[in-house]
């Protein structure tokens, strides 16, 4: 047994986007005709039109643009508007099914149960939280390495048991979270430095919060991936932090947490 639903996108409690609708636009964006398109998805051609205006009335700019006539029954395209409705609505249903195979794993169908709840409701109170994608996972016989590369082109590893990339099912290519507290976040100046830890992330600093004994230390990295340290207001004033300055950020990789 297993979960499964469709995903909407409702606009005004009026659905707007279904996955035969975004059949039907991906059709449309590849065929250029609206009989085409609807022959394949399949709906008739007038169910086709009116799923067009439909569309078009919903949402605040046009999906698609038509024109009526011809022998093939009226060319169309897709607009930009509608060419992101579609990666949109594709990214966040590949999230949905994810979410499903998870929920699916949590269920004890033979009671009934959920045999977790907690990880639904669970709110992570970890200052950096950092998209990218798994770059390369590097199993041993107890850890494994996972190099995740960042928005910004740099790359992130984090050190995890191998059992949990097991467990998540972590896959080269995958888009995951990484997680780490900003107390772990180490801050240099210069880049040549020998140290042990293996991420060492250059950036700029944005921004610096003073309060009575610590500041947080705002680091761009570039891309809008951003990492706050946080140091004492002496380590601040002793290596001479400033706004605008390229400063290191080092993280020791066991240090790093991933999730989906």
């Amino acid at each position: 047994m297993e979960f499964s639903s469709s995903l909407n996108l409702l606009s005004s409690n009026t659905p707007l986007l279904l996955e035969k609708r975004i059949q039907l636009l991906i059709s449309i964006d590849e065929i250029g005709s609206i009989s085409g398109a609807a022959k394949r998805v399949p709906m008739s051609y007038k169910a086709a039109w009116d799923t067009i205006t439909a569309m078009n009335n919903l949402a605040p700019t046009p999906v698609v643009v038509k024109e009526t006539g011809g022998v093939g029954g009226g060319g169309a395209t897709v607009t930009q508007y509608g060419k992101n409705l579609i990666a949109t609505y594709t990214l966040l249903q590949q999230e949905h099914q994810k979410f499903l195979a998870q929920l699916t794993k949590m269920t004890d169908f033979n009671t009934g149960t959920l045999k977790s709840i907690q990880r639904f409701a669970m709110q992570i109170s970890t200052q950096n939280q950092i998209q990218g994608v798994i770059k390369e996972i590097q199993n041993g016989r107890v850890n494994a390495k996972v190099a995740i590369q960042l928005k910004s082109g740099k790359e992130l590893v984090s050190i995890v048991t191998r059992s949990a990339v097991e467990s998540l099912e972590f896959k080269e290519g995958e888009s995951v979270t990484a997680f780490f507290n900003a107390s772990s976040v180490f801050v240099a100046k210069g880049t040549d430095l020998a140290i042990s830890p293996r991420n060492r992330l250059q950036g700029t600093i944005e921004e610096i919060r003073l309060g009575e004994v610590n500041g947080e230390v705002v680091i761009d990295m570039g891309s809008d991936d951003k990492i706050i340290s946080i140091i004492t207001i002496d380590a601040i004033h002793a290596l001479g932090l400033q706004k605008g300055m390229i400063v290191s950020a080092i993280i020791k990789s066991s240090d790093v947490m991933i999730g989906r």
